[in-house]
């Protein structure tokens, strides 16, 4: 019912994930990631347990295969499960159930990978791998948005269109970016107008959050003014924030 993509990037090592599917509000339980520990997405027939001791494996330094081996084995279902990561090193896993509905499977590149199920047939996933692979010039978020509107063009989720999301960690123990589309037509088309949106205020808010490396934070609301002024009229301007 889902295909999803979940990847570090070599560059900044955020991690983050993305994903849309024929279901409601798909960002509630299937994405997971954590600053400089890993990211992960658990669909098909969901275990949302998956999401959370897979994560708190990822913290304590499991490797991601072996993550995956422990939380199937423990789960009767894990036949109709699907589940992938990354970790902080940028080894990824994916594992897919033999009962999930057709198509199914999943692909794995480097630092990322793609998995989906109930699809209309392996292009979907053929296509947003491609597509990921070939963006790693483009801003992270949109590298994701691409590449779903990628596998969505051959066909994506069989039953249709319904929700998407879309997670960033940059480093930080909260996202940086987390937008949720959970009903719309179009879902993706949704999800990259609400990133637009993102990347103005909220985005130059971002950069002036409190971090580990600095607690407090810039509190210097000229500084956030100045910053959300500059990308905004950038965005007015159509131009690259």
């Amino acid at each position: 019912m889902t295909w999803s993509i979940v990847a570090r990037d070599e560059k900044t090592g955020a991690f983050g994930v993305a994903v849309t599917t024929k279901f409601f509000a798909v960002g509630s339980l299937c994405p997971h990631a954590m600053g400089n520990v890993g990211a992960l997405a658990t669909q098909a027939l969901m275990n949302p347990r998956y999401g959370t001791m897979g994560m708190a494996m990822l913290r304590d330094g499991v490797a991601p295969d072996d993550v995956i081996k422990r939380l199937t084995a423990a789960d009767a279902g894990s036949p109709q499960r699907q589940l992938h990561m990354v970790d902080r090193q940028g080894r990824v896993a994916a594992f897919t159930g033999p009962n999930c509905v057709d198509w199914a499977g999943h692909r794995m590149g480097p630092g990322f990978s793609v998995a989906g199920n109930m699809l209309a047939g392996p292009d979907v996933v053929g296509k947003t791998y491609e597509s990921f692979a070939a963006g790693a010039d483009k801003p992270f978020a949109r590298r994701f948005i691409d590449a779903l509107d990628a596998g969505q063009a051959v066909g994506g989720d069989k039953r249709g269109k319904q929700s998407a999301a879309m997670m960033v960690y940059e480093g930080r123990d909260y996202p940086s970016l987390s937008l949720r589309v959970d009903d719309h037509e179009e879902p993706l088309a949704e999800l990259r107008r609400l990133y637009r949106i993102w990347l103005g205020r909220f985005a130059a808010y971002v950069t002036i959050m409190p971090t580990e490396d600095n607690p407090s934070g810039i509190f210097d609301r000229a500084v956030l003014e100045a910053e959300a002024a500059r990308r905004e009229a950038l965005l007015a301007q159509g131009l690259p924030v």
